[in-house]
């Protein structure tokens, strides 16, 4: 049970690996929803020492920590034991994290691929070689999922996904920041639901949604910017 269903809002720690726009999206996300939010990140952590996300986390004063030895979970349990860390939203993460920490945290730990799973996942699928592989394919609709976490890459329990269109004239880098876009709209509202209960991992990796789905939810109303940025993918989409 995480601290937003208990009236207070969630510790999140958020796991990164490169810039943080993702981490940037979350902490938008809840700086939005004010004494509403279901959530406060607590922690920033990455694999990288000169991870972008972890100066995006100094500039809030969020303590940033660098993780020098990611597949030991016993040092990963006590780090987000110690900052009493609740749930794990992973943001461009590029490491397996530890049956360990996946145990731990069963059905509070979630992560933002750039695909529509299942396709397109599992080690090395990440970043421009994914967009490159749907690309391969000849596919016509990419997107963005976001799932539960267990001890494989990208084989938990999907949560959401947001469909993209690939363009004929897409490159890789052009079909990245498209997914992006989407990444930054459909990412924070998810862990926005699961802190707070709406979403939640049940037996048999069933996903339970409590009266709340991605659209059609106050939680998922858009500002005029974001509006715009779904009326324009939804055109692309025809």
């Amino acid at each position: 049970m995480t601290a937003a269903r208990r009236g207070a809002p969630a510790r999140i720690a958020v796991l990164g690996s490169g810039g943080g726009s993702n981490l940037q999206a979350i902490l938008g996300h809840f700086d939005a929803a004010g004494s509403r939010r279901a959530g406060t990140v607590v922690l920033v952590a990455s694999d990288r020492a000169g991870a972008g996300a972890l100066e995006r986390g100094r500039q809030r004063d969020i303590p940033a920590v660098h993780i020098p030895r990611p597949a030991d979970g016993i040092a990963l349990d006590g780090l987000l034991a110690e900052h009493d860390v609740e749930l794990i939203a992973l943001a461009g993460y590029l490491k397996l994290v530890p049956a360990q920490v996946t145990r731990r945290y069963h059905g509070r730990i979630i992560n933002v691929h750039p695909a529509l799973l299942p396709a397109f996942g599992g080690p090395g699928m990440y970043g421009l070689r994914a967009h490159q592989a749907v690309l391969d394919a000849g596919v016509r609709v990419s997107g963005a999922s976001v799932h539960f976490v267990d001890d494989a890459y990208d084989r938990g329990a999907l949560i959401a996904q947001w469909p993209v269109p690939v363009l004929a004239s897409d490159t890789a880098e052009s079909l990245a920041a498209r997914v992006l876009r989407v990444e930054h709209l459909l990412y924070p509202r998810v862990v926005d639901a699961v802190a707070r209960g709406a979403i939640t991992l049940g037996g048999h990796h069933r996903v339970h949604h409590h009266g709340t789905g991605v659209t059609g939810d106050p939680m998922f109303a858009f500002t005029s910017d974001e509006e715009a940025s779904v009326q324009s993918i939804d055109l692309a989409l025809g």
